[in-house]
C-alpha cells in the first residue's frame, strides 16, 4: 500500500503545470519591490522570503556544479486568511498548496515574474489573486 501511494505521489508532481511566467522590463531589485509592493497593497504579509538564487549561487562549487541557473532569485511566501480558510473549507487536503509563491528571477538579464499554477475548482482563486499581483507588479 506504502508503494502504490508513493507511485502515485510521484506520478501526481510529475504532471504538473507549467509555471505563470511574466517578463519584468526592469533590474531584479526594481521587480522584488515591485512584487512585495504589490502584495502588501493586497493587505498581506509576507512571510518569508526565500533567497533561492544565493543559495544556489553559494552551494554550487560545494555539489560539484560550475553551472550559474539564476543570477538572482528570490521567493516571496504568504498566505490569504480569507482565501486559505475557503480553499481548505472545500477541501482541507487544499493545505498543501499553503503558503503561496510569487518569484521573481534573473537569468543573463531577462528577469521574471511568476508562480505556480493551481488545479480547477476552489484553487483558482488563489491563482487570480496571484495573477493580479504579479500583472500589478510587472507594470510598474
Amino acid at each position: 500500500m506504502k508503494k502504490a501511494l508513493l507511485a502515485f505521489a510521484l506520478t501526481a508532481g510529475a504532471a504538473a503545470a507549467d509555471p505563470i511566467l511574466v517578463p519584468f522590463d526592469g533590474s531584479f531589485d526594481d521587480a522584488t519591490f515591485a512584487v512585495e509592493s504589490a502584495i502588501v497593497g493586497k493587505g498581506l504579509v509576507i512571510d518569508y522570503v526565500s533567497h533561492v538564487g544565493n543559495m544556489l549561487n553559494r552551494t554550487g562549487e560545494d555539489v560539484g556544479s560550475t553551472t550559474t541557473v539564476f543570477d538572482n532569485a528570490d521567493i516571496f511566501l504568504f498566505c490569504s486568511a480569507v482565501l486559505s480558510r475557503e480553499v481548505m473549507e472545500a477541501d482541507p487536503m487544499n493545505i498543501e498548496f499553503c503558503p503561496y509563491g510569487i518569484f521573481v528571477t534573473d537569468r543573463e538579464g531577462q528577469v521574471m515574474i511568476g508562480h505556480r499554477s493551481y488545479p480547477d475548482g476552489p484553487m483558482q482563486k488563489v491563482q487570480n489573486l496571484l495573477d493580479e499581483i504579479v500583472t500589478e507588479a510587472a507594470s510598474n
